[in-house]
């Protein structure tokens, strides 16, 4: 691997999104440089419109935001989102191509736009700038769930094989709702009786709360923790995929789909219907790779996890150096 890094300042630049701000700096803090995180939201009509409308578009950000969009500029830009993708196809111009713009996720647009465009492989993006990953990009790595473990001790005193269930939330398509969440905690109490051992349940921001109400209930007698916020203290994220045996994720999400799969250990779902098309492509990529099993199947203890952050990283940081 390469140990020289780019020169001058890497800016990682997101809207509020989590799944958006963690890929974005996950790439940036692996190219070894300054990274300085902007969380820029565009006003109307550029937000309507980004990438697309350019015109004027330091005045899409309020005052404050708008003096930090400003000389000096980076060396390295890196957006994650269709919001920031207007701020790295403006960086492009402003600084004549001397910074390099990376642009994460497709950009709905031609991705000639950037330097750099790195779209998972079920978006079916083509160019040659457009890098294609199989999952999102996530700072997963032996290190980081080490960390998790000596941040989370006391979940490793919990009964075996520990189960982390990691639980999104509706979109498009995809209902994640109270009797999914009837059926997915039937599943996880049959299995349970069977072999003992332990759930940990961590909810998100996108879980309807009946969903998180249907787990505490159903697994009140089950050693484990259910996590859905604050209330609940800090968040055990780390020291749940450090101390998991195996992990079962709902559907819905490409973000928790992918960092489970960086774990290492046998990664399981229940799909209950028929997926959107792209989230279904992303799914059977994972399944033809070994890495997904269905929640009633009986996977692998261990699998070859999958991370790609630091490969990415190195053909970017490649690339910047080459000009």
């Amino acid at each position: 691997m390469s140990h020289t890094a780019p020169p001058g300042e890497c800016w990682a630049i997101t809207d509020l999104a989590a799944g958006n701000q963690r890929q974005a700096l996950a790439l940036a803090e692996r190219l070894r440089m300054p990274v300085r995180h902007l969380v820029w939201e565009p006003r109307a009509p550029w937000s309507w419109l980004s990438p697309r409308l350019t015109l004027g578009g330091r005045l899409a950000l309020p005052r404050p935001q708008r003096n930090a969009f400003a000389p000096p500029w980076p060396d390295v830009a890196i957006g994650c989102g269709r919001s920031a993708a207007l701020f790295t196809r403006m960086l492009r111009d402003l600084t004549e191509h001397h910074c390099h713009t990376v642009q994460i996720l497709d950009p709905r647009i031609d991705p000639a736009h950037w330097d750099t465009v790195i779209a998972p492989s079920h978006d079916q993006l083509n160019g040659s700038n457009v890098l294609r990953p199989l999952g999102s990009l996530n700072p997963i790595d032996d290190s980081w769930l080490e960390d998790g473990r000596d941040a989370c001790s006391t979940l490793g005193d919990l009964p075996g094989p520990r189960v982390g269930v990691l639980i999104g939330g509706p979109r498009t398509g995809i209902r994640i709702d109270i009797d999914y969440a009837q059926q997915l905690v039937s599943r996880l109490l049959a299995r349970q009786r069977s072999e003992g051992g332990s759930v940990m349940v961590l909810g998100s921001r996108r879980t309807p709360p009946g969903v998180i109400d249907v787990m505490r209930e159903a697994l009140r007698n089950i050693p484990g923790i259910v996590w859905s916020g604050p209330d609940d203290g800090n968040n055990p994220y780390p020291g749940v995929m450090g101390w998991a045996d195996r992990l079962v994720v709902t559907p819905d999400s490409v973000n928790m789909l992918s960092e489970a799969c960086a774990v290492g250990c046998a990664v399981q779902t229940l799909v209950t219907a028929p997926l959107p098309p792209k989230l279904a492509r992303f799914h059977q990529s994972l399944r033809e790779a070994g890495l997904l099993h269905d929640l009633d199947s009986e996977p692998l203890a261990q699998q070859t996890p999958l991370r790609e952050t630091a490969a990415i990283a190195e053909v970017l940081r490649r690339r910047i150096l080459a000009g």
